[in-house]
């Protein structure tokens, strides 16, 4: 789908110097509007020659930090500020951001497992095809801002997915601690497909992302982690000319997870009585909690356990679970 044209179009002119925002105008015809079109909000700060990075948030839109982190970072940020250019995409799946929804309302699909998307699909895989077709085409550098959502919350981490390549591996990783988050995580082959990690890989661009908190809301500490590790970050890649705040007080811990005992799923219906919590050393065998069936009265709970062991990194929020929900995940160190 990579050699069709998106149909997507900006006012903006991402090779003229100077700060423009605007939209990226996402066609959408619908009985209200027949001719109408969805403004997905997006800002380029451009000076001169030099890298250029993609900056995006809202791909799932009840991840909120990142979108806050990028909402003051177009404020903040000027031409004379940088050398090269910052594209920002801050609600990258507009429906689903502004419905505060992880997935789009109109076609109910997830941005981050669509990609390289389709020029002539639904409004998310339409996105897609354009953040990987033009956005991606332009860039030497991508950071996606994500958080836990209404259904996970997380230790401040970096993540990304592993590089077959050493050197890649080796830029990764040094990128991912200058960004100074706690903890810096990579998951297992075959996660999840058609990501923006994909997509990057596809584009020969680096990139990582974030899970900063989550819980449906905006974590003070981890919003302040966001913030600086964008600045650090930009800073690092060589497009900031200079970063206001200092290297993270602590080194970036490097974690992974070898495969899926790391992940720990709900093996039936319930209320989920979590025992483990964030932060927890825990190790193959201990107890990660319980599944309760309230109404079966007098059953005996199901027991969850760990198998394998790990920092726990992750955690659900919400009580109630079907089975296959993940309950928790692990890193542990490489």
């Amino acid at each position: 789908m990579q050699d069709k044209p998106s149909k997507l179009t900006t006012t903006l002119n991402f090779e003229q110097d100077g700060k423009q925002v605007g939209y990226v105008r996402l066609p959408h015809s619908v009985h209200r509007s027949a001719y109408g079109w969805l403004p997905v909000p997006v800002a380029c700060i451009r000076n001169g020659s030099g890298p250029t990075v993609l900056l995006m948030s809202g791909t799932h839109g009840d991840e909120y930090e990142g979108q806050v982190t990028l909402s003051k970072l177009i404020n903040r940020l000027e031409p004379d500020d940088i050398q090269g250019r910052v594209i920002i995409f801050p609600m990258a799946n507009f429906p689903a951001a502004k419905a505060g929804l992880r997935t789009s309302p109109i076609d109910d699909l997830n941005l981050n497992r669509v990609y390289p998307g389709d020029p002539d699909g639904t409004p998310t895989l339409m996105i897609a095809h354009y953040v990987e077709s033009v956005l991606l085409e332009l860039a030497d550098y991508c950071l996606d801002l994500h958080s836990g959502g209404s259904s996970l919350h997380y230790l401040p981490s970096s993540v990304a997915g592993s590089e077959d390549d050493p050197e890649k591996m080796e830029r990764l990783q040094e990128l991912m601690g200058k960004f100074g988050a706690p903890n810096s995580f990579f998951f297992p082959g075959g996660h999840a497909g058609g990501t923006t990690q994909h997509a990057c890989k596809r584009q020969n661009v680096i990139g990582f992302g974030t899970e900063m908190g989550g819980s449906g809301t905006v974590s003070p500490d981890c919003l302040k982690i966001c913030e600086a590790g964008a600045e650090r970050f930009l800073h690092a890649v060589g497009v900031l000319k200079h970063c206001s705040v200092p290297p993270a007080e602590t080194q970036t811990r490097m974690l992974h997870a070898p495969n899926f005992d790391y992940f720990t799923y709900a093996p039936g219906e319930g209320l989920f009585e979590p025992v483990a919590e964030l932060g927890d050393e825990v190790v193959s065998g201990d107890l990660a909690g319980y599944v309760h069936l309230p109404e079966t009265p007098g059953s005996e709970p199901d027991s969850v356990h760990f198998s394998a062991a790990g920092l726990v990194i992750c955690k659900r929020i919400p009580g109630r679970v079907q089975r296959g929900d993940c309950l928790f995940h692990l890193g542990c160190d490489f």
